[in-house]
C-alpha cells in the first residue's frame, strides 16, 4: 500500500475546523506492520522531539504519537508505517432536567440478580471512586488522558461529573441503587477537562478494559460520522470479537435521520438511544400565539424553572458587550464563542435564562463546560429561533414557561439510524435517557441523554452474564434485541432507525424463550427497477417447550411482495433457519428510507424484527470523511482520501481560497469510482497551492450531481 503522509490533517470538516500551524504540536495515530514496540522504540530514539503517547496491541497494531507538525512529517519515512489517522476528537452527551430515577426501575424489575462477579468498564470522563454510593464497588481502572492508574473526574477548571453519573445508573449501591448494584466498577477516564477527548484515549481505554478482562464496556461517547470505517469502531468490533460487551450512546443529534455516529455505528456494538417516560417538560409560549417552542436544557445548566414572563432580548452571537438585562431572557445566535462564555455574559449583565439557536437547521446538543452559572440555558432549532425573535422580541412580548405533559416517547435529541455504506438499521435498542438521577461528585443531580440511555443497557448486560455466564457478547445482545417492546405512537409505532427493537425488557431478557439470529436480515440499498433480496432469520428455542411459529404478512405497501415461511413447529432447544424473500419493484415504492417489522407469534408471545433499505436515493451524504494530508512541502504533493457512500460516475475537487472565496484551481478529475475509500495523489506545486482553501468536492451520479466543501490547509509560500 502507498504509505501516506498525514501529519498535518486533522478530520476536514466544515464545522469547527481550524488547520494547524507547522510549529503547533499535534496527535496522530499510526499504524503499522511491524511490532509495535520496535517501532516506537524506533521513534523515539530517532526523534527525540517527538513523544508517543499510547501504544496499542491488543485491538490496533498502531501508536498514538505527539509532536509538531513539522516534525511528525519525518515519520512517513519509517520503514513499516502502514497508515495514519487524524485524531478526532469524543465529547460526552448529556442534558439537565427534571429527575427519573433508576432506582424505581431497578424495583420494577423484580429479580434477584444484581450484577455480582461481573466486571464492567466506564470509558468516560473518570469516575468520583470516593462518592459514598460507588466506593463499594470500584475495583480500579487507568486514566489514558494523564496516563496514570488515577481514573478521577476533572476537578477545578473545566470539572467533569459525565462519568460518575453514568457510573452511578449502571452500579451505585447507597442511598441510590443503579441497575447492576453488586457488579465490579472499573473506571477508564478518557475525556478530560470540559468532557473533551479524542480517539487515543477512546481506543487506549477500550484496550486497557479489554486486557483487563471487562465483561461489559459503557462508552457513552461520539461523534457526528456516520459511517462504519473510523478507527474507533473498528475497536469496538474488534473487542467485541474478543468476547466484550460494547454498549454505545447513539448520540444526541436527532431527530433527523442518518446522524448515528462513529462508535456506535459498530455492527456488534449494542447502540442505545434514549425514550424519555411520562414527564412533564418546559416548553415557550408568546401571549396571543399558539405555537409552542420546545427547549433543550444545556448540560451543565441549572434546570429551565422559571415561573414568571420575561421579555426577550436579542444579543447576537454574543462578541458584543451586552447592556443591563436584568429580568429579561436572552436570546442568543450559536456561534461566535463559545457557549459558556455567553452564558456567563448575560448572568454577569443581569439575566434571568439564556436562549440559544442553532445557526444551521435543526437541533443541536451542547454544555456549559467552564463551571456552574445559577440561570438556565437552553438551546432552540434555528427556524424556533427566528420566529422567536420575530414574534417576541421585533414584537416586545414576553415569554412564558409552561410545564406540559410528555407521553412516553423516543426523545427528540436521540440520534436516529440508518449506517451509511453498510446501510444497517440503528440504534439496536431504546433506554429511559431523559431526566435521570444519578451520582455526580458530591452528590446527586438529573441529566439527560443517550448517554444517560446506554448505562442502563450495560447494567442490563451486567445482569444477563451473572444470570448466564456461558453467554456470549453476541448472547447477550440477542436476548435484549428479541425481547424488547416496540414503542408506540399516536399513529402506530415508532420507525426501526428510530428505536431499533424497542424498549428493553430485563426481566424478559433474562429468562428468553426465543432468541432471535437476525444478522442476515440486512436488505441494504435498492438501485435496480425488479430486485429480489433473499434473507435468512434463525430462530433458537432455549425452552424444553415446543411452539409453533406464525409469520404475519407487513401492511402492504405498493412495490413490496414478502414471502415468508408457513406455519412450523419449533421444538423444544431446537435452533431452525428460515428463509424469507423481497420481492421489489422500484417503479411503485418511494425513494429513500424503507423500513418496518417482519412479525410473528411463537406460542404466545410475539416478535418483531426490524427491516430497512434504501430505495434509489435518500438524504445522506455521498461524500463523508474527506482528508488532505500533505507530505514534504518542498516535494510539493499531498495525498487526499475520501470515503463515498455509493457508485459515482464523476469525481472533481476544487479549490478556491478562503476568505474571499475566489478559484484557485482544480486539482482533481476522476471518473467513475466504486463505492468506499477513494485515494489519490495530487502536486501542489505545480498548482501553486500554499495556505488556507476550501475544497469542494463535486460528484456526479445518474445525472445528479452534488457537492461538499472542507477546509485545507496547505504549508509553503503563498
Amino acid at each position: 500500500m502507498k504509505l501516506l503522509v498525514s501529519m498535518i490533517s486533522v478530520l476536514l470538516m466544515v464545522s469547527g475546523f481550524r488547520a494547524p500551524d507547522p510549529q503547533e504540536e499535534v496527535t496522530i495515530i499510526i499504524e503499522m506492520e511491524k511490532p509495535v514496540d520496535e517501532i516506537a522504540d524506533d521513534l523515539e530514539q530517532r526523534f527525540p522531539r517527538l513523544e508517543v503517547v499510547a501504544r496499542y496491541d491488543t485491538l490496533l497494531n498502531a501508536v498514538a504519537v505527539k509532536g509538531t507538525v513539522q516534525d511528525l512529517e519525518k515519520v512517513a519515512r519509517i520503514e513499516g508505517v502502514r497508515n495514519q489517522h487524524a485524531v478526532i476528537r469524543y465529547q460526552a452527551l448529556a442534558v439537565e432536567e427534571i429527575p427519573f430515577s433508576t432506582h424505581a426501575l431497578r424495583d420494577q424489575m423484580s429479580t434477584s440478580y444484581t450484577g455480582k462477579g461481573v466486571k464492567v468498564g466506564v470509558i468516560d470522563t473518570g469516575v468520583d471512586y470516593t462518592h459514598p454510593d460507588l466506593t463499594k464497588n470500584y475495583q480500579g481502572g487507568y486514566d489514558t488522558v494523564d496516563f496514570d492508574e488515577d481514573p478521577m473526574e476533572t476537578e477545578g477548571e473545566g470539572a467533569t461529573i459525565h462519568g460518575t453519573h453514568v457510573a452511578g445508573v449502571i452500579a451505585a449501591d447507597g442511598e441510590m441503587k443503579g441497575m447492576a448494584p453488586d457488579a465490579e466498577l472499573y473506571a477508564y477516564r478518557a475525556l478530560g477537562p470540559g468532557g473533551m477527548g479524542t480517539s487515543v484515549q477512546v481506543i487506549a481505554a477500550l484496550e486497557e478494559a479489554v486486557e483487563e478482562g471487562m465483561d461489559v464496556v459503557n462508552l457513552s461517547l461520539g461523534n457526528d460520522v456516520n459511517g462504519p470505517d473510523w478507527p474507533t469502531t473498528h475497536a469496538v468490533n474488534k473487542a467485541v470479537e474478543m468476547g466484550t460487551v460494547v454498549v454505545v450512546a447513539a448520540g444526541n443529534s436527532g431527530p433527523g435521520a442518518w446522524t448515528v455516529g462513529s462508535p456506535a455505528t459498530s455492527t456488534p456494538a449494542i447502540t442505545v438511544g434514549a425514550s424519555s417516560m411520562n414527564t412533564k417538560v418546559p416548553v415557550l409560549k408568546v401571549p396571543g400565539e399558539k405555537r409552542q417552542i420546545n427547549i433543550q436544557t444545556l448540560s451543565g445548566s441549572v434546570p429551565w424553572s422559571l415561573d414568571r414572563k420575561y421579555p426577550v432580548v436579542f444579543a447576537g452571537t454574543g462578541g458584543n458587550t451586552l447592556p443591563d438585562v436584568r429580568g429579561h431572557v436572552v436570546l442568543f445566535e450559536r456561534g461566535g464563542i463559545p457557549f459558556f462564555e455567553k452564558v456567563l455574559k448575560a448572568y454577569q449583565a443581569g439575566a434571568e435564562a439564556v436562549l440559544i439557536y442553532n445557526h444551521e437547521e435543526g437541533s443541536f446538543s451542547g454544555g456549559l463546560n467552564g463551571g456552574a452559572i445559577p440561570i438556565p440555558a437552553a438551546s432552540l432549532t434555528r427556524k424556533e429561533g427566528l420566529w422567536l425573535k420575530e414574534n417576541a422580541v421585533e414584537e416586545s412580548q414576553w415569554v412564558e414557561t409552561v410545564m406540559v405533559p410528555e407521553a412516553e416517547q423516543v426523545a427528540p435529541f436521540s440520534s436516529r439510524g440508518p449506517v451509511t455504506t453498510n446501510w444497517e438499521v440503528k440504534p439496536d435498542l431504546l433506554a429511559p435517557g431523559v431526566a435521570v438521577w444519578s451520582t455526580i461528585p458530591g452528590g446527586y443531580t438529573s441529566l439527560q441523554g443517550t448517554s444517560m440511555a446506554a448505562p442502563h443497557i450495560a447494567g442490563a448486560a451486567a445482569l444477563l452474564k451473572e444470570a448466564h455466564p456461558d453467554w456470549t457478547a453476541e448472547d447477550v445482545k440477542r436476548a435484549l434485541i428479541s425481547t424488547a417492546d416496540l414503542m408506540e405512537k399516536e399513529a402506530g409505532t415508532f420507525d426501526p432507525t428510530e428505536q431499533g427493537a424497542g424498549v428493553f425488557d430485563i426481566k424478559e431478557a433474562l429468562q428468553p424463550q426465543l432468541l432471535l439470529h437476525s444478522e442476515n436480515m440486512t436488505i441494504g440499498k435498492i438501485e435496480g427497477r425488479l430486485e429480489r433480496k433473499n434473507l435468512t432469520l434463525t430462530l433458537e428455542n432455549v425452552t424444553d417447550t415446543g411452539i409453533e411459529v406464525r409469520f404475519q404478512q407487513p401492511d402492504r405497501k405498493k412495490g413490496e411482495t414478502w414471502e415468508l415461511p408457513m406455519t412450523f413447529r419449533l421444538d423444544g432447544n431446537e435452533t431452525k433457519e428460515v428463509s424469507i424473500s423481497l420481492g421489489l419493484n422500484g417503479a411503485f415504492l418511494e425513494d429513500g428510507v424503507q423500513e418496518g417489522y417482519l412479525s410473528f407469534q411463537a406460542g404466545d408471545a410475539f416478535y418483531n424484527v426490524p427491516y430497512m433499505y434504501v430505495n434509489q436515493k435518500s438524504t445522506y451524504d455521498w461524500v463523508s470523511g474527506f482528508e488532505f494530508n500533505q507530505g514534504w512541502p518542498d516535494k510539493g504533493t499531498a495525498d487526499y482520501r475520501f470515503h463515498l457512500s455509493d457508485p459515482v460516475d464523476a469525481v472533481t475537487i476544487d479549490f478556491y481560497r478562503a476568505g474571499t472565496m475566489m478559484w484557485a484551481g482544480t486539482v482533481v478529475e476522476l471518473g467513475e469510482q466504486h463505492a468506499g475509500m477513494v485515494e489519490g495523489e495530487v502536486s501542489t506545486k505545480e498548482a501553486g497551492l500554499a495556505g488556507m482553501y476550501t475544497a469542494v468536492v463535486e460528484v456526479t451520479r445518474a445525472g445528479e450531481t452534488d457537492s461538499y466543501a472542507f477546509p485545507v490547509y496547505i504549508e509553503g509560500n503563498p
